[in-house]
């Protein structure tokens, strides 16, 4: 998909070099460039992302897509990089297997974010060194509404999709026939959404992986459900608002191990 992509802001952090980004004469730079645009096919799109250092365009990488909750959407200037300083950007940064990590700041959470979402994962796999069998997406809150309509929508993009306290707003059977791995996590009593639509959710995709012929010793490999409940976030230092101390999902490295573990 077309695109061409500007700096407001650009990189921060470390700035070596080891590469020409296509079609341009500027070395890339690792670590973390923030506050982007890619004047994209349905209007711009705020973003920024990391690239490990020693970055090597011989090489191929995993990929993460990250959309943030409703807080560190975007607002306007003053809003720019709100998302950065969220672990659920920076914690796919520190796993010991090197990634590409990106993250938007969208305008909304329906087909338009989720339309802007694949725009600018396929801007990633057409200008950088991206394994294509391992490109991932996870969203929180808000952003969690995002990604299940894009990795529905495009779900030959996505190896394994996490979904953070948020409810599924995408459709169920394209996941389940192009063997997308989901794990859903939501709190027992998150005073947003409510639990139940996470079970209805881990319902509804398991019913679509059944159907695609699925058994379950096979579901339990690409599908996976956990609703703690008020003393898993105890035990985390989280004393009510349950739908925020989701976001402690990001420090369980066994379940971002789990997605990555994922290949098309």
């Amino acid at each position: 998909m077309a695109g061409t992509s500007s700096s407001s802001n650009s990189s921060q952090g470390s700035s070596s070099a080891s590469g020409q980004q296509q079609g341009t004469e500027q070395p890339y730079q690792t670590g973390l460039n923030a506050q982007l645009v890619l004047q994209g096919q349905t209007g711009d799109i705020h973003y920024s992302y990391y690239l490990p250092q020693g970055y090597d365009t011989s090489r191929s990488y995993p990929m993460m897509v990250v959309m943030p909750g409703y807080d560190m959407m975007w607002f306007g200037e003053d809003s720019s990089g709100s998302n950065l300083n969220w672990n659920g950007f920076l914690c796919w940064t520190q796993l010991e297997e090197e990634m590409i990590v990106v993250s938007a700041q969208l305008t909304d959470w329906g087909e338009t974010s989720a339309q802007q979402a694949i725009e600018l994962t396929e801007y990633f796999l057409n200008h950088f060194a991206v394994n294509p069998d391992r490109v991932y997406a996870a969203g929180y809150s808000a952003g969690g509404e995002t990604m299940s309509r894009a990795v529905a929508m495009r779900p030959d993009l996505y190896a394994a999709y996490l979904h953070g306290a948020s409810q599924w707003d995408g459709e169920y059977a394209p996941i389940a026939q192009n063997g997308v791995a989901v794990y859903i996590f939501m709190a027992e009593n998150d005073e947003y959404y409510g639990s139940q639509r996470a079970r209805d959710a881990y319902d509804n995709l398991y019913a679509a992986y059944e159907n695609a012929g699925r058994t379950p010793q096979e579901i339990e490999q690409v599908l996976q459900l956990q609703v703690p409940d008020n003393e898993y976030f105890h035990q985390r230092g989280f004393y009510g608002n349950y739908h925020g101390a989701g976001n402690v999902v990001f420090e369980e490295e066994s379940i971002l191990n789990w997605i990555i573990s994922h290949s098309k």
